[in-house]
């Protein structure tokens, strides 16, 4: 599973990023992306909690 971040629809607001922040980082224009390439099971509740948690779904898990 990989974890996608549509960068025209993120704001910026880092929830994700302090969430899961093995999966997510903010970048210097201050919009989030997804780091790696693949979610491993160990990570998968957390980066499921910052996809639920992204106040304008910017986040998609494919």
């Amino acid at each position: 599973m990989k974890a996608c971040v549509d960068k025209e629809t993120c704001i910026g607001c880092g929830l994700c990023a302090a969430i899961s922040s093995e999966i997510f980082s903010m970048e210097d224009d201050g919009k989030a992306v997804a780091i790696g390439e693949e979610v491993l099971d160990s990570q998968l509740s957390d980066t499921e909690e910052a996809v639920g948690s992204c106040p304008v779904s910017a986040i998609t898990l494919e």
